[in-house]
């Protein structure tokens, strides 16, 4: 029989303490922000939290889908209160519309669909091949983690509660981000799919920005930073039993952007070249205005 991992310390602990949600009420869970320079909650927090609060409420099923929307920014100085709505509860499947309150105003709504197992016709995207190998690369502290001010998508300081490495761009993938968690977590799908949900904005907003710029470059064009960056949407489907305690590729991509907005397209394969998680995302990322600050 498997054991279970041994306590957990440092960052970590930090991200499954922000995740053990106090219970308020039937249907109500408040959750805390870690410490952090950072101006708004990170967006990948309130996704996972208010994930834990749908997954309080289904103790049978595992989550399949999310959906959610960025509705106002998070202050890091006030907890968020979360309000879960079970909308259905089937044989199969089981519905959870939760929303993320500070000061009475919803700055976070989600809606979740959870499952049982059963069988069906099993094919994925493939597993970009040439990779780099994790143990190849050495340890990433980009995007923010050293001046958080100048990023507002890093992961809350003092440092992240995962390993992180960078790839070089292959198999069609803009990005390639291993990551994985920093000391082993318990045999529990629940919990390896919020973390997940806590990884998945990791990075992947930029990738518009970095896609675009590559283009207008290889164009002759230049692109003035953009004036306004910030999450609107973001959506997971979990595919396949993962763990994020081991190597985890998340692969991302940018299909269009424009309008004010960009997409992000990501992919989170196991080592072993398993598809676990798709998600997607849209962010506003608006060029200056007159009037603007630039951001950054």
């Amino acid at each position: 029989m498997a054991t279970e991992p041994g306590p957990v310390a440092g960052p970590l602990a930090v991200l499954l303490d922000a995740l053990d949600l106090e219970t308020i009420d039937r249907n109500l869970f408040r959750g805390k922000t870690p410490p952090t320079r950072l101006q708004r909650i990170f967006g990948g927090q309130v996704a996972a939290q208010a994930l834990v609060a749908a997954h309080r409420t289904v103790p049978d099923k595992t989550v399949h889908s999310l959906h959610a929307y960025f509705l106002r920014a998070g202050d890091p100085a006030a907890p968020v209160v979360y309000e879960v709505d079970p909308i259905r509860d089937g044989r199969s499947y089981a519905t959870r519309r939760v929303v993320g309150l500070q000061d009475g105003r919803a700055i976070f709504n989600l809606q979740a669909s959870f499952k049982l197992p059963e069988p069906g016709y099993d094919r994925q995207v493939p597993f970009p091949e040439d990779a780099a190998d994790p143990a190849s690369l050495p340890n990433w502290t980009g995007f923010g983690f050293d001046d958080p001010e100048k990023d507002e998508e890093a992961l809350p300081p003092p440092s992240s509660p995962f390993e992180l490495r960078m790839a070089p761009p292959a198999g069609g993938y803009a990005r390639l981000l291993w990551f994985r968690t920093l000391g082993a977590l318990p045999e529990d799908p629940t919990l390896h799919a919020c973390v997940a949900a806590y990884a998945s904005d990791l990075t992947l907003l930029s990738v518009p920005l970095e896609t675009f710029a590559r283009e207008a470059a290889a164009a002759g064009r230049s692109m003035e930073p953009p004036a306004f960056v910030a999450s609107l949407d973001h959506a997971m489907w979990f595919h396949r039993p993962f763990r994020v305690d081991r190597w985890m590729l998340y692969a991302q991509s940018s299909p269009t952007s424009g309008d004010g907005r960009g997409l992000c397209l990501g992919h989170m394969f196991g080592a072993d070249g398993t598809l676990g998680i798709t998600v997607v995302q849209e962010g506003a990322i608006r060029p200056p205005r007159p009037g603007d600050a630039v951001r950054g």
